[in-house]
């Protein structure tokens, strides 16, 4: 898949803004802070209808307007798709081929994205937080029924937390009517997390073997907050957790077990890659990317669109080679970079993009 053109209005500092890529390599050149992250932001935020920079959505608005839209036409195996994005005070509003969609698991999935930013290289050593929103973000492109899970078992979690918070006496019988209600939601988050990791290490395990000349092996676990043997075990050995939590909770007023207190873990050579060294963190992260990559190609039959956000500077020669490799191989590549002097061996055909204070020409212009 190719996303061929997008349009927005009043998204961060483009008040308007209509723009044609390449269906490879499309790099955006510019100093910082004139809006080269904003575009690779806007093609996230029409794949998945978020931002991954920030949660408040009054940041992607343009100064004093009160709403945002975002289109794109994406070119996909079986045809183009229309995909749309409105964001204003009344929330979200998201359609294909100008159809309103009215769930976002129909929605996402039609246009899927891998990015690869700095803030990336903080996945090993960083807050279990970010590596959960790395799984979900996605877990939810590759399964997008994921996301309506996570969402029913986040709404229960939050009515169960505020119970614990709202009342001086609990009622055991209707804490535990609350535990069967996140225990039924949060098994299928769990196994879908599960299912996920097994797979993307098959993946990562292959790129990292050969980014590291065959001398490292990485592996993933996921670190549940209960402990269970198997699959199948896993609901009883939540509902026992969560009762054996409930003096505890009752006490915190929040819930101390279950996926939202879960993490991943990575390991070279057996090893905690946490004490790893930085160029070990960045191939490992790099291994991750491309592992998305083929994971996504694998499962969806259609490349994801890569968006490598200043980047290419964090990584030396070798890695830089291995990541160019992959752009070869058809997959459409957003770059953003203050300068072309780092990057090395790029294919003869690609789009070279000028950003100055908010507005985006083709170098040719």
């Amino acid at each position: 898949m190719f996303l061929k053109s997008i349009q927005l209005q009043h998204f961060r500092n483009y008040p308007s803004q209509t723009v044609n890529f390449h269906p490879g390599l499309n790099i955006f050149l510019g100093q910082n802070a004139q809006g080269k992250t904003n575009i690779l932001e806007a093609i996230y935020f029409l794949s998945l209808t978020r931002s991954h920079r920030t949660k408040s959505d009054k940041d992607l608005i343009h100064f004093s307007k009160q709403e945002i839209a975002v289109s794109g036409e994406l070119v996909r195996q079986a045809g183009s798709i229309h995909l749309e994005v409105q964001l204003s005070k009344k929330g979200r509003i998201t359609k294909v081929n100008h159809l309103k969609q009215n769930k976002l698991s129909t929605y996402i999935g039609h246009m899927n994205v891998v990015l690869f930013a700095p803030e990336d290289l903080q996945l090993i050593k960083g807050a279990p937080a970010l590596r959960r929103k790395f799984i979900d973000m996605e877990l939810g492109q590759i399964k997008p029924i994921y996301l309506a899970e996570l969402s029913n078992y986040n709404h229960i979690l939050k009515q169960r937390n505020s119970y614990l918070k709202q009342v001086e006496k609990v009622d055991n019988d209707f804490l535990e009517v609350l535990d069967q209600q996140l225990v039924a939601a949060g098994s299928k988050v769990i196994i879908d997390r599960l299912h996920f990791i097994q797979q993307l290490e098959e993946f990562g395990h292959r790129k990292h073997w050969s980014i590291s000349d065959q001398k490292e092996a990485l592996t993933l676990s996921y670190q549940s907050s209960f402990p269970f043997e198997n699959p199948d075990e896993l609901s009883n050995a939540f509902k026992l957790a969560l009762a054996k939590s409930h003096q505890r909770d009752i006490f915190k007023k929040n819930t101390g077990v279950g996926p939202h207190r879960d993490d991943l873990h990575f390991f070279i050579n057996g090893m905690d890659a946490s004490f790893g060294s930085q160029g070990q963190h960045r191939s490992l992260v790099l291994s991750l990317k491309l592992a998305e990559i083929e994971l996504m190609k694998n499962l969806t039959g259609e490349s994801p669109i890569l968006l490598l956000d200043d980047v290419m500077s964090e990584l030396d020669n070798s890695r830089q080679i291995k990541l160019l490799e992959t752009i070869s191989d058809r997959v459409q590549t957003f770059i953003t970079t203050t300068t072309l002097e780092h990057l090395h061996q790029l294919p003869d055909q690609l789009e070279l993009f000028h950003v100055h204070q908010g507005e985006i020409k083709t170098a040719n212009h």
